[in-house]
C-alpha cells in the first residue's frame, strides 16, 4: 500500500500545479479551484495510486469538464465572457521567449484533441502511451495528433522546422 506523505505531495505540487493549471484552462474558467481540488482528492485516497501523475490528469480533466458543464448550466448567456479568459502564459522577462498571447492565441485556434496533447506533453511531462490512455485513444493517435498540432503551430507562427 502506497502512502502518500506531505513531503512527496509537497514535491506533487510544486512539479505538476502548474502544468495542472494550464492543462485544465483548455475547458474552465477556474484552473485553479480544480487543480487544488484535484489535490484533495489524492490526499482522501484511501491508497495512492500507483500512477500519480496521469491520475491527477485524468481527474484534473475530469473536474475541468465538469465544472464547464455546471457554468454552461447556471448561466448560458456568457458566452461573450468567455473572450476574457485569462492569458494561458504568464510573460517572462526573457526576451528571447516567444511572446505569450502570440503562443495562447495561436494554441487556441488548434483543434481541442491536437492542443490537448501538446499541452499534456510538453508542460505536463506526461508520455504518449499516458495521454493516450487519459483521452482514451491510441497510443498511435495521441502521437498524431502531437505531430499533427506542431505542424499546424508551425504553420501559424511562420516558423519552420529545425530539423
Amino acid at each position: 500500500m502506497l502512502v502518500m506523505t506531505p513531503e512527496h505531495l509537497g514535491e506533487l505540487i510544486d512539479r505538476y500545479a502548474g502544468p495542472l493549471v494550464l492543462y485544465a484552462r483548455q475547458w474552465c474558467a477556474a484552473p485553479e479551484d480544480v487543480v487544488q481540488d484535484s489535490f484533495v482528492k489524492l490526499v482522501q485516497q484511501a491508497e495512492t495510486p500507483e500512477l500519480v501523475v496521469p491520475w491527477l490528469y485524468r481527474v484534473v480533466r475530469n473536474g475541468a469538464i465538469s465544472q464547464a458543464r455546471s457554468a454552461r448550466r447556471r448561466q448560458k448567456y456568457e458566452a461573450d465572457a468567455a473572450r476574457d479568459v485569462p492569458a494561458w502564459f504568464e510573460m517572462g522577462d526573457d526576451p528571447t521567449n516567444l511572446d505569450g498571447s502570440t503562443i495562447t492565441d495561436s494554441l487556441s485556434r488548434l483543434p481541442v484533441d491536437q492542443r490537448e496533447v501538446i499541452i499534456a506533453h510538453l508542460w505536463g511531462g506526461l508520455t504518449f502511451e499516458q495521454i493516450a490512455e487519459l483521452v482514451g485513444t491510441s497510443t498511435t493517435t495521441a502521437f498524431r495528433r502531437y505531430n499533427a498540432g506542431l505542424a499546424a503551430l508551425r504553420n501559424l507562427l511562420g516558423a519552420s522546422c529545425p530539423i
